[in-house]
């Protein structure tokens, strides 16, 4: 049975390498409450050849509160065309297994543009080159869309800005849900996404409950300022890195939050490490966080 409180739940991430099966298997044997999923491993399932009801099957009763992910969420022009292809495939995913929602990333996701490095110019740069007021409108334009074609599918959107990208703070994602303004799209909280945009514990526990709909905890080697490189940064065990993981959590829950709890994880040596045994220790170290 599900909890109906602070749900502790297993990212796809955390067996970056497995099949959405060893997932689902993973969150029964380590006690997880659901697992957030991964879209692509929904995917794989289905270009396999399992049928519709046979992946129901191997989902089973597991709990998923979202799967990921939709990039690049402010696409314009023929790429805002492929952006709502991808997103009907993506929510025909989740209804697919029954999941509640889809996370949706702002982009460009490349790092070079960030950077502004001259090896990026045939990269997709997004909404870089335009004043803030614009990126709001028209990334806040699309998620209406988005959310509208969601709503038709029961999901919910729930947002993560990246922190390389533009609008990267919590103020400025609060500009595009409210700009947006649509009941079904919520905020994700994102611990290292938090942290390397300039965003504290004590902004996160301002935050309307109302509008969080789950949070991935996750630590970070230290950030000096400059572009996060997410790869280099997220490369350590979570409860390793440089975060207060109780100091963050208690931040959240500063707001009267009491939704799902999601372990993403980037370290490396871990997803080479046994899955079950990593997720098992991650499912301890949230539990001691929550108070479980």
């Amino acid at each position: 049975m599900v909890r109906n409180r602070d749900q502790i739940i297993l990212h796809s991430l955390v067996a970056r390498h497995s099949t959405l099966a060893i997932d689902v298997e993973i969150a029964r044997q380590a006690g997880f409450d659901g697992l957030e999923a991964s879209g692509d491993k929904i995917a794989n399932c289905l270009d396999a050849g399992l049928s519709r009801s046979e992946l129901k099957s191997l989902v089973g009763d597991t709990f998923i509160p979202g799967i990921g992910f939709l990039i690049d969420i402010e696409r314009q022009g023929d790429d805002k065309t492929k952006l709502f292809a991808e997103a009907n495939r993506l929510f025909e995913l989740a209804v697919a297994v029954g999941a509640k929602g889809v996370e949706v990333i702002t982009g460009p996701l490349s790092l070079e543009v960030a950077r502004g490095q001259r090896t990026a110019a045939d990269l997709y740069r997004g909404l870089v080159d335009l004043p803030e007021d614009e990126q709001v409108d028209l990334t806040a334009s699309n998620l209406r869309e988005l959310s509208e074609i969601a709503a038709e599918h029961n999901l919910i959107l729930y947002l993560e800005a990246l922190s390389w990208t533009p609008l990267n703070t919590m103020d400025k994602q609060l500009r595009v849900i409210e700009k947006a303004g649509r009941d079904n799209l919520r905020l994700l909280v994102d611990f290292w996404h938090c942290y390397t945009s300039g965003d504290t514990p004590e902004r996160i526990a301002k935050l309307d409950k109302e509008l969080l709909y789950g949070i991935h905890v996750c630590d970070s080697l230290t950030f000096d300022g400059g572009v996060p490189d997410e790869p280099v940064l997220r490369d350590v065990p979570t409860g390793e890195g440089v975060l207060n993981l109780q100091e963050w959590t208690d931040a959240v829950r500063a707001t009267g939050y009491e939704g799902w709890w999601s372990c993403e994880l980037f370290c490396r040596r871990n997803h080479q490490e046994n899955s079950f045994a990593v997720a098992r220790r991650l499912k301890d170290l949230m539990s001691n966080l929550l108070g479980r």
